[in-house]
């Protein structure tokens, strides 16, 4: 019988290869965001900043077998999460873009929005230097590095993924509590099929992404 293999731990090479070439104590840190698709709710940015020496303690022990979020399963999510933010020498923050600030500049341009607060709301400043997974973003508050796939390939973008998304998750179960019947807690936002069904038997929500499709065809059904 086969068994299921536990993701492979985010590797380290490079933020190694950058520490090797930086000056003593420069600061690195990882950004990544969680929410881009969904049809309600804020999109969420997480940056983590650590040391060599932390990274590594980490990697090997309580953060072992941190990756992509997207691969982790909730729980397992959520014990990282605990794990990661409570270790000394580890600093983190979040940032997010409203629904409204969504609808105002859209998605893409909201997500940027979000990366620069979190990264300009970790403790001590910005950090000299980051890795971003994605594409190149445009207005970071220092310089950086785009890196596709940066989830799977780099430990700090690994680690605020899962900032990223446990936090988001959070707030969609807030907003299935504020706002029941949409099942906001089990779809976290997605247009599924129960998602759908809900919206158009409700209407939206005031946390509902209005210029998204699906949303704004509810507010304003099209001509047949």
């Amino acid at each position: 019988m086969t068994r299921n293999r536990p993701p492979e731990t985010a590797p380290l090479a490079l933020e190694s290869e950058w520490w090797s070439a930086a000056a003593p104590g420069a600061r690195l840190a990882g950004v990544d965001e969680a929410g881009r698709g969904p049809l309600v709710g804020p999109v969420v940015a997480g940056a983590v900043s650590m040391q060599p020496e932390t990274a590594r303690e980490l990697r090997d022990g309580v953060l072992a077998g941190l990756t992509d979020s997207k691969k982790l399963q909730e729980s397992r999510r959520e014990a990282l999460f605990e794990a990661l933010t409570s270790a000394p020498g580890v600093s983190w923050a979040a940032g997010e873009a409203s629904p409204e600030e969504i609808d105002r500049i859209n998605i893409l341009r909201a997500t940027h929005l979000a990366m620069r607060r979190a990264l300009s709301a970790l403790p001590g400043g910005c950090p000299d230097f980051a890795f971003v997974d994605g594409l190149p973003v445009a207005g970071l508050p220092c310089p950086y590095k785009a890196v596709v796939k940066g989830d799977a390939k780099s430990f700090l973008v690994a680690a605020a993924s899962i900032v990223a998304k446990t936090l988001r998750d959070r707030a969609m179960r807030a907003l299935d509590a504020q706002y029941p019947g949409y099942g906001f807690a089990e779809h976290k936002g997605y247009p599924v099929p129960d998602h759908l069904a809900a919206l158009k038997r409700l209407g939206p929500c005031p946390a509902h992404r209005r210029s998204f499709g699906p949303v704004r065809d509810v507010l304003n059904p099209p001509m047949l």
